[in-house]
């Protein structure tokens, strides 16, 4: 495993909107590694979703 690869705990500690003036170049890095990681995260728990929504739908036939 990477090390420098950001933890699921580190985008916990960003916030959205917060004031980025004070932050280093690598602070920076880190927040964007990880803002990275979990929109993918995010991406793959949505294909899922809408395999798992299209398979009930064919078995109850909806659509």
């Amino acid at each position: 495993m990477d090390d420098d690869a950001p933890k699921p705990h580190d985008a916990d500690r960003y916030r959205i909107g917060e004031e980025l003036y004070s932050l280093s170049v690598h602070e920076f890095e880190a927040r964007i590694s990880a803002y990275e990681s979990e929109i993918i995260r995010l991406r793959d728990a949505l294909e899922r979703k809408r395999r798992e929504r299209n398979a009930a739908d064919a078995l109850f036939g909806k659509r």
